[in-house]
């Protein structure tokens, strides 16, 4: 049995950093939002209440059933969850003048509180709550404090249960991974034995049983996630597994050749499908970036079910989903803003009348890409950028034609291509090339041009959910810029992006 921390989620912006923490100390846990906690059974170890954008003493502060789990398993409340538990109890949580947000530092540590064991004294934490805990309950005592805030730390004299003022899974809390690691491996008592070796071994004997001797249908797309999916349905199933890799027309250049071969080299079953023409007759004339998206995967759709429907006895179609999908998909708040819709074979299960195998549901990206080295995936396909769905489609900026993407192609290789020789390309998340719906005016030699504009675009990131613009060398970027003026023709000036996420999204569509 997989024992596991629960995570209830109050819909703090930390919550899948929590968990990314207890993960990296190779213990199993999941996320539930406070309204659908699980049973406490013999798998769950411990429970940490996540921080939240809410007061304690608002009207609508979400609740949790505390009843459910107080006395049964350790409890580790973070901020809000500190907050509520002492709330709930008959302590006092009131709004402050002493708020603290940003860097503090503990004056105070108890000598038997064993959350912060081996914690130095004045050691660096990150501060994020404007209440206070003003009053503790009776069976509870001060652990820690700042020089502000008396109540910095708390823990239960009865039991198990512990509160922190302050968040142990960013980085600027110097030794939080020590305090999680306290709660987590000392005070819970978890082994650390969920590695990415075992998961691999457990997810392929599950295939196995699950499957049986089902045929299983798979969309790839040359990335992270659908490579590894491949990889653990090949050793569950072998030739049961049937691979449909699309060429929309709107794949980096040559890219179609490249991942087929190296897909066929891996001892998978791949039907290679040629559908340019398709995709771009459909997209003729369309600006709007959310209808190119439905363009664009409504036309995947038709292609993958003609493809399958030529594949006879297909009962599965598997999914490279991974954690932060299924666990937006269940949030506090829901997705309830659309930035963008997301290019997958959503629609196709009902209408080919599928079951659906995830394999990765439970994986964050960088865990991916660890199962994805235990089981031997190349290189090329672990550590290549996350590319998105519609391709080159929404790096064009207005309308697409098979002109606008030979460009893009060309230029984008320069690009990528530099970044790799210039060993700078593991160091970046994500790069990418854009070519801009407006023309310059430049001078060639004694001409003067008047052609495209190409923004380039490099982040640094951990999961793609924030991100930092790349700080690429100067000659570097003259070098690129250079390069594909000179060898583009149809480009005269290149421009380098410097947002950050947020506000600006990574890819520009």
């Amino acid at each position: 049995m997989q024992e596991r921390i629960v995570i209830i989620d109050f819909g703090s912006q930390y919550t899948q950093l929590i968990a990314r923490r207890v993960r990296e100390l190779n213990v199993y846990c999941e996320i539930y939002p406070f309204n659908k906690i699980p049973r406490v059974d013999q798998q769950t170890k411990g429970v940490i209440l996540s921080g939240s954008p809410f007061s304690v003493r608002d009207k609508n502060a979400p609740q949790v059933e505390l009843s459910k789990i107080k006395g049964k398993v350790p409890i580790l409340g973070i901020c809000y969850g500190a907050q509520y538990i002492a709330q709930h109890e008959g302590g006092k949580v009131l709004g402050s003048e002493k708020r603290e947000y940003g860097r503090a530092n503990l004056s105070y540590i108890h000598p038997d509180f064993q959350l912060l064991h081996n914690v130095d004294l004045h050691t660096q934490v990150w501060m994020s709550h404007g209440d206070t805990i003003e009053q503790l309950p009776g069976q509870y005592q001060v652990a820690a404090s700042t020089r502000d805030i008396e109540v910095g730390a708390y823990q239960s004299t009865t039991e198990p249960t512990y509160g922190i003022q302050f968040h142990p899974e960013v980085y600027h809390t110097l030794e939080g991974k020590k305090i999680l690691k306290n709660f987590v491996v000392d005070i819970c008592q978890c082994k650390q034995e969920w590695t990415p070796d075992v998961f691999a071994e457990t997810t392929i004997e599950q295939l196995k049983q699950q499957l049986g001797n089902d045929k299983v249908i798979l969309g790839l797309s040359g990335g992270v996630d659908s490579s590894v999916t491949a990889t653990l349905l090949h050793q569950a199933i072998g030739t049961n597994l049937t691979c449909i890799f699309v060429d929309n027309g709107l794949l980096r250049k040559n890219e179609f050749e490249k991942v087929l071969d190296s897909y066929r080299d891996m001892g998978l079953n791949v039907i290679g499908v040629d559908a340019k023409d398709q995709f771009y007759r459909d997209l003729q004339g369309v600006t709007d970036p959310e209808e190119k998206r439905k363009v664009i995967g409504r036309n995947f759709i038709e292609v993958f079910d003609q493809q399958a429907r030529q594949i006879q006895g297909i009962k599965w179609l598997a999914q490279g989903t991974i954690y932060p999908d299924v666990i937006e998909s269940v949030s506090v708040n829901g997705p309830s803003v659309t930035i963008k819709s997301h290019h997958n074979v959503g629609g196709l299960p009902e209408k080919m009348n599928m079951k659906v195998v995830e394999p990765l549901r439970l994986l964050f990206k960088d865990e991916v890409r660890r199962v994805g080295e235990s089981l031997g995936v190349k290189d090329e396909l672990i550590h290549r950028h996350p590319f998105p769905g519609p391709g080159l489609g929404i790096r064009i900026i207005g309308d697409i034609t098979p002109e606008k993407v030979r460009l893009l192609q060309e230029a984008d290789e320069i690009f990528i291509q530099g970044l790799v020789e210039h060993n700078l390309y593991d160091k970046v998340w994500q790069a990418a090339t854009i070519l801009l719906p407006i023309q310059s005016v430049g001078v060639m030699g004694d001409e003067r041009t008047y052609e495209n504009v190409a923004a380039l675009r490099a982040v640094t990131s951990t999961d793609g959910m924030t991100a930092d613009w790349a700080h690429l060398p100067y000659d570097f970027l003259a070098e690129i810029s250079n390069k594909i003026i000179n060898r583009v023709q149809g480009i005269n000036r290149v421009v380098y992006d410097i947002s950050s996420k947020p506000p600006s999204t990574i890819e520009w569509e």
